[in-house]
């Protein structure tokens, strides 16, 4: 049994990260998020809410108290500042592991014309605070994986395969219930892709741009 911290839970795939757990481990779950009416406990013997900002250092630490892993769904052009708030709250105590979602093409690694495509649509300053933010994660000293998810689908399917950072990316979109299920798997064994920047994507999914798009 871990005890695991999960910041920004109110997001989408957060929260099929929070329900598989419940199901399928006997983890306890803290789910910090910065308006807690917004969120309905499932489990209340397992699970903890502290409302609170995620770029405040202070805020995390209180909340990292008696916690193993930390998992930070975050997101919007406050990331940079929420990565160095998590990073140096976690500094502060003796939790080590860090599972942070990111995204796809903070390294320029998208090839082709779905490459292309995806800068397109990612331009306006979105992937530099995120390429930012996993400079900060990456410049640490913590156990930390980074999650780039191709673009996210609501399927119901879990169907992924992995690329690291330094690979091209694979795929042009992959499913939350992959994403969140990767999520799982990483929680259950932190042993798993320590130090690494993962891409996530849905197998035979390779072209211009999504499926749906």
């Amino acid at each position: 049994m871990a005890n695991v911290l999960i910041l920004g839970a109110n997001g989408q795939i957060a929260r099929l990260v929070e329900k598989q757990l419940l199901n399928e481990t006997d983890h306890h779950l803290t789910l910090f998020l910065r308006n807690a009416g917004r969120l309905t406990i499932t489990d209340p013997k397992r699970e903890t809410v502290i409302e609170g900002d995620a770029a405040n250092k202070q805020a995390i630490i209180k909340a990292l108290d008696g916690i193993d892993i930390v998992y930070a769904n975050l997101s919007g052009k406050n990331i940079e500042d929420e990565a160095k708030a998590v990073v140096g709250a976690i500094d502060r105590t003796v939790v080590q592991r860090l599972i942070w979602i990111s995204t796809l093409g903070i390294y320029d690694e998208v090839p082709g014309n779905f490459g292309k495509w995806n800068h397109q649509q990612l331009d306006g300053g979105y992937l530099e605070p995120y390429a930012a933010a996993a400079k900060v994660v990456e410049n640490s000293d913590l156990d930390y994986t980074i999650i780039r998810p191709a673009w996210l689908s609501n399927k119901d399917i879990v169907s992924y395969e992995t690329t690291q950072k330094g690979e091209p990316f694979k795929g042009t979109e992959v499913s939350r219930k992959s994403i969140a299920d990767f999520v799982v798997k990483l929680i259950n064994d932190p042993s798993l892709e320590i130090d690494h920047s993962v891409g996530v994507n849905q197998p035979n999914t390779d072209g211009d741009k999504p499926s749906w798009k």
